[in-house]
């Protein structure tokens, strides 16, 4: 008797964004959709992402629950010269350790004059949790990680430049692949046979995104999963699916 394939390997992670401009509406979030795709990259899937303001104990409560939940937590914002930048605090506080200078950040820090009175608040940045590593950034001070929590600067330039340099350092499992698949019919039209074909690959996620273009109605169906043959057979049945309906499939796209 053969053995059963081996299940691929899964690593989750949460996204933590914090800041109150982002619950305001000030400032819109760009750093999920970055985070999730280079993350996919990794072979990490992000499975939940949540907002929290700056309050030190909706933060530490929060990222206590996420670290214990996922391979994986990122954090974002938080991490400025300013009062309301507490995220290291925070973070300190849900592992029970002390904050602490960071010779490698305050070093870096220093290279630039400025008046005490900045260079004051500039320091802040340069405290970490004791115990914590670094994370680089070729734009400006590190950000740091500790457990299973890595914290990152909210100003999407630089969490991009940290999130990059992350390559290789973290635990990889399998990534999620895509399909999709665009027809003229409504979502009324598909959803009994989508179920239908949902229940046949149910390790793989098909989604129904609805659109209007040219005073017509369609559907884009996406496929989403780490089984590639998996995935090439439900786009067939979900073609084969829209030929029976009268319809012609565009847009087949692979990722």
């Amino acid at each position: 008797m053969s053995a059963a394939p081996a299940q691929p390997t899964v690593v989750t992670a949460a996204v933590l964004i914090i800041g109150n401009e982002i619950l305001s509406g000030r400032t819109q979030d760009t750093n999920l959709a970055y985070l999730a795709k280079k993350l996919n990259e990794y072979g990490i899937q992000v499975r939940e992402a949540r907002v929290v303001p700056d309050i030190e104990r909706e933060i530490v409560d929060t990222v206590n629950a996420l670290r214990a939940r996922y391979d994986y937590v990122f954090t974002t914002g938080g991490i400025g010269p300013t009062h309301d930048d507490i995220t290291a605090d925070c973070i300190a506080k849900a592992f029970g350790v002390e904050l602490v200078v960071s010779p490698e950040i305050a070093a870096l820090l220093q290279r630039r004059p400025a008046p005490p009175e900045v260079m004051a608040a500039r320091m802040r940045m340069a405290r970490i949790p004791q115990g914590a590593g670094l994370i680089d950034n070729p734009l400006g001070p590190p950000g740091f990680h500790i457990g299973n929590v890595y914290v990152m600067a909210g100003i999407p330039r630089v969490m991009q430049q940290m999130a990059d340099s992350l390559a290789g350092k973290l635990k990889r499992g399998a990534s999620v692949r895509s399909r999709s698949v665009t027809a003229f019919l409504a979502e009324s039209q598909v959803a009994r046979r989508l179920g239908e074909i949902q229940d046949a690959w149910p390790h793989i996620d098909l989604g129904s995104y609805p659109f209007q273009r040219d005073d017509r109605y369609g559907t884009t169906l996406v496929m989403r999963g780490t089984d590639e043959a998996g995935l090439d057979a439900m786009l067939d049945a979900v073609s084969q699916m829209i030929v029976a309906l009268g319809a012609e499939p565009q847009d087949v796209q692979r990722g």
